[in-house]
């Protein structure tokens, strides 16, 4: 051998051998719970990511699926916290409903503190709907048949009562001048999608949810959108759909979407996910699906993530206090 040759590779050994030279983590299989059934808000955000993530070759192979419901997303919480803290290859769908369940101490002995935050891939605007047959074609129709009969209207949502879902029904209630929002009458599911299943079998009148979930049934024509709760006019396939500001109901509801990981999670695996997401969100792929999928953008990582998602509970207390949901 060459002495160049050899003191390459004497050289590389050596570096090899020192302590924080370690080989970049690779997560080889992956996994994304989402905490609640296919069809809804979580279920499209683990398998959009993990299918673009794919595609752009920054994980390999599929990346598992696993719905984990009940609770409104408590139970995948107590999961993850309880017996998969240390899972570097696991990322968990959050939202702000999933905010909102810690706001409201909805997660027995639960805390933001006890995962890590990741990122976030954009944000949802609301969606307030009913049913291809029915009668009722704007919000504010909608709202002054429940002021007539407070019984004859129930909203479906894929959150809690008092969940996310719940509270854009209320503020929404408030600005159409509802003085006791209590009498407006939801029915919580595991997920969106079963929401919107249940609106179609005639077991609601109404649904509150995310555009990104209810596009689907947009695109089938099984329902039809009274109001997006956002403040203009959204890009592509919902731009034919009125905000709620528009029918003279100033009503905004932006949902959040994102990841946590495990609280044991490493530093290197946090890293990988952190800078694995802020390359899905940058990339024009990723762009086509929010586009397609009415994504709003929202582009946060690490400490900035962690810190909206802590603005985002103190601001969801102050609105419970507000409405009577928590002292």
């Amino acid at each position: 051998m060459k002495f160049s040759t050899f003191c390459k590779a004497a050289l590389a050994c050596a570096l090899l051998a020192l302590p924080g030279t370690a080989h970049a983590f690779d997560p080889g299989s992956t996994e994304c719970i989402a905490p609640a059934n296919p069809g809804g808000g979580w279920d499209f955000t683990c398998r959009q990511v993990g299918k673009t993530l794919q595609d752009l070759g920054l994980i390999s192979g599929t990346m598992q699926v696993t719905n984990l419901t009940g609770g409104s997303g408590g139970v995948a919480y107590a999961e993850v916290t309880g017996k998969r803290n240390k899972d570097n290859n696991l990322i968990v769908a959050a939202s702000s409903a999933t905010s909102t369940r810690l706001a409201q101490g909805a997660f027995p002995g639960a805390n933001m503190d006890q995962v890590r935050w990741i990122a976030s891939v954009g944000a949802d605007y609301g969606v307030i709907a009913v049913s291809k047959n029915s009668p009722i074609s704007t919000l504010p129709e909608l709202f002054d048949k429940i002021k007539a009969d407070p019984g004859s209207i129930a909203f479906a949502g894929g959150s809690a009562v008092g969940g996310w879902d719940h509270l854009k029904v209320l503020i929404a209630a408030r600005k159409a001048g509802f003085k006791d929002v209590r009498k407006v009458k939801y029915v919580a599911f595991e997920g969106g999608g079963e929401a919107i299943t249940q609106l179609l079998a005639g077991s609601v009148q109404a649904f509150s949810g995310d555009a990104s979930e209810a596009k689907g049934f947009v695109d089938s024509g099984d329902i039809k959108v009274l109001a997006v709760l956002a403040p203009e006019r959204m890009p592509g396939d919902f731009a034919k759909f009125p905000t709620a500001r528009e029918q003279g109901i100033d009503a905004i509801g932006a949902n959040w979407r994102g990841f946590y990981g495990p609280g044991g999670m490493s530093d290197e695996a946090y890293k990988f996910w952190e800078e694995s997401i802020a390359k899905l969100y940058n990339s024009p792929e990723w762009k086509k699906v929010m586009e397609t999928n009415g994504l709003a953008p929202l582009d946060l990582q690490g400490a900035k993530f962690e810190a909206f998602v802590k603005d985002s509970i103190t601001d969801i207390q102050g609105l419970s206090r507000e409405i009577g949901l928590i002292k």
